[in-house]
């Protein structure tokens, strides 16, 4: 039998996903450093209100607020042997608010990286990762989870331990790396090298694609990367709303919602299918999305400077797949 996501992809030209965990949290009155999963516990109406703005704005899909539910990033804030609780308790309050909206609405667990390095640059194993993301996705799918929704990868090793530990779980799912600068993830993969390993894995995602980075530029830049290699599996896009600016002491991200309804767009014409936003995208850009693509008409694949001169300039100029470009690091940031 199929899952409901792969039922959705069948018979729709584009889903709409959600948007930002972190920013919306951070407005209902998370604190700086302390972990959302734990707000499933100690806060489900907040987190049922997260999941329902998502819904009544338009989104097909929403993720799980379980981004950082995983042992080793739990471990920080002495909740590591909750890691499967916290996830199960994540998907339970989206399948409530799922299965109440009255259309099909998919419940996607958040899967993020464990902050670690992966062998041999770091300690990390590949047994041991496989174990970490294994013990969150029975969770989630303990929850009624409908798919998993790996994200914010940088490293291929990382991205290949969560495929087999989903396998072992059993549960369908899509995956995600963030491209920080100059078209690579932190870690140095590029969008075509992307495409080679998800097209190689043993258990592939039923979609996969690219979410946060510095803009939406970049990223549909990279999307347009993965076009090029000719898969026809389903690409995911979530951008970020704009550009992340220090203000009067906390972090706001300049994209409006009218800049984000343009993004929405070019990226169903690039050939996206799953259309969503990551940090700063709040329910009002989501409304706005979701208006722009249902009234909008298809159009042509867009060129870059059609990208730029509606969403911005780039931040590089390379994109990541020429000899010559030369990856900065920048640190790992989590899904706000």
């Amino acid at each position: 039998m199929t899952n409901p996501l792969q039922r959705l992809l069948d018979t729709r030209d584009w889903l709409m996903a959600d948007g930002a965990t972190g920013t919306n949290l951070f407005n209902m009155g998370l604190e700086s450093g302390e972990p959302p999963e734990m707000w499933n516990v100690d806060h489900p109406d907040r987190i049922r209100t997260l999941y329902r703005g998502a819904v009544e704005a338009g989104s097909d899909l929403f993720l799980t607020n379980s981004f950082g539910g995983n042992a080793a990033r739990l471990k920080l804030h002495g909740a590591e042997k909750r890691a499967r609780e916290l996830s199960r308790v994540s998907a339970e309050l989206g399948r409530d608010v799922a299965d109440a909206s009255g259309r099909t609405v998919i419940v996607a667990g958040s899967v993020g990286p464990t902050g670690e390095i992966m062998a041999p640059m770091g300690a990390l194993t590949h047994d041991l990762a496989v174990e970490i993301f294994h013990e969150q996705a029975e969770g989630l799918k303990e929850g009624g989870a409908d798919v998993l929704w790996l994200e914010t990868i940088s490293a291929p090793e990382e991205y290949k331990a969560a495929a087999e530990a989903f396998s072992l779980a059993g549960m369908p799912w899509c995956g995600t790396m963030s491209f920080d600068t100059a078209g690579r993830t932190m870690m140095g993969v590029t969008s075509s090298a992307m495409v080679d390993m998800v097209e190689g894995l043993p258990n592939p995602p039923i979609a996969f694609g690219a979410n946060c980075g510095v803009g939406a530029s970049d990223l549909l830049r990279t999307v347009l990367g993965f076009v090029a290699q000719g898969s026809e599996r389903p690409i995911i896009a979530k951008g970020n709303a704009g550009i992340p600016k220090y203000h009067d002491g906390h972090i706001h991200y300049d994209g409006t919602p009218e800049l984000m309804a343009d993004y929405a767009v070019l990226a169903r014409d690039c050939g996206v299918k799953l259309i969503g936003g990551c940090c700063g995208t709040m329910p009002d850009h989501l409304r706005k999305m979701r208006e722009a693509l249902e009234n909008t008409p298809k159009g042509p694949r867009p060129t870059l400077d059609q990208i730029t001169s509606r969403l911005g300039a780039f931040s590089s100029a390379a994109d990541g797949t020429g000899e010559d470009d030369t990856p900065k690091r920048r640190p790992r940031r989590r899904r706000a």
